[in-house]
């Protein structure tokens, strides 16, 4: 979470990046404590990953709803961290709007990403998985 020599951490967008911080602080305070367990992906990484997931699901339709394009990843452009273990998604769950961290698909309750309108507006509406996500389609 606070070590900069890891890719996954160090191409996170900054602001991001400073919003899981200021989170994961907070939460330590709680005596939670946070782990990126992904977060900024290659390219390279991100096909791995979804071949994978083609071979485990049978299908690219059913890959879609667990692992994005290279495109359509919003890993791949460092917009996006899945934080573990579950105390850490807990207390996301409960607190991540203060700082604009929202869960975006039900599906993955470890998947958050910025959503600086939430610190006053409370997090959007959940997306059941990514490909009920507009920002999937190429």
């Amino acid at each position: 979470m606070f070590d900069d020599q890891f890719a996954g951490v160090a191409n996170l967008d900054p602001e991001l990046l400073l919003a899981l911080r200021e989170a994961a602080r907070d939460a330590a305070d709680d005596g939670v404590e946070f782990r990126v367990n992904s977060g900024w992906r290659s390219p390279a990484y991100q096909n791995q990953l979804l071949r994978e997931a083609v071979a485990k699901y049978g299908s690219e339709e059913e890959a879609a709803r667990w692992v994005a394009t290279v495109d359509t990843s919003a890993h791949v452009a460092g917009r996006a961290v899945d934080v573990g273990p579950s105390d850490a998604t807990a207390w996301l769950s409960d607190h991540g709007a203060a700082y604009g961290l929202c869960q975006i698909y039900r599906n993955e309750p470890w998947h958050y990403e910025l959503r600086p309108e939430a610190i006053d507006h409370g997090c959007p509406p959940m997306f059941a998985d990514p490909t009920h996500d507009p920002r999937m389609r190429p």
